[in-house]
């Protein structure tokens, strides 16, 4: 067994891609579940902190085909250390991925043989950059589009199964797009 702190980060992304390469499947009920759980366990670790918490992604929309990862957005208020509750979350168990001013990505259930059963991406970010939220609750209301961007999803599968960037560059746009839709239509929806 290898001691994952050092041994996933010292990987070339083309051998992490190989390791955790992009699954789709048909949705599946027990995501919500997983995330009710992992958000509980995410509020044990960090009992202190001002934070919101949100299930996001394909696997927070009914019916859509999705990676069995759940991706969980964390909102901190403004008075919070990103860089303590990184540390925390650390200590607690998660994988920390990737690093940019303001953001942090965390990650759980990834083993040295590939994926556990239950996967978890812990986006941490500063209250009010959760565009995530408005593109998640346009493919809810909007069911054509959800089944447009499966379609999409599905169609960029096979050909970018092992580049993880190249997958998720194809989608922004539509991505994008959706989300000043929902933001025009949404107006102000998660501000506090």
């Amino acid at each position: 067994m290898m001691d994952l702190n050092t041994s996933l980060s010292e990987l070339s992304l083309e051998a992490l891609w190989e390791l955790f390469p992009i699954l789709l499947t048909e949705h599946k009920s027990c995501w919500g579940d997983w995330y009710e759980e992992e958000q509980q366990r995410i509020r044990r670790i960090l009992h202190k902190y001002d934070l919101r918490i949100h299930h996001i992604g394909s696997t927070a929309v009914e019916h859509l085909w999705a990676k069995p990862i759940v991706d969980i957005l964390m909102e901190l208020s403004e008075y919070s250390s990103i860089t303590d509750i990184k540390e925390q979350l650390v200590k607690g168990g998660y994988l920390c991925m990737s690093e940019k001013e303001n953001r942090v990505s965390l990650n759980r259930g990834y083993t040295d043989t590939g994926f556990a059963e239950r996967v978890f991406h812990v986006h941490v970010r500063f209250e009010g950059d959760n565009d995530e939220l408005y593109f998640r609750d346009f493919l809810r209301s909007h069911p054509s589009v959800a089944k447009e961007y499966e379609a999409l999803k599905i169609s960029l599968w096979k050909k970018y199964e092992h580049n993880r960037d190249a997958y998720t560059n194809a989608k922004s746009e539509f991505i994008r797009k959706y989300t000043e839709l929902a933001k025009a239509e949404y107006g102000n929806r998660y501000k506090r």
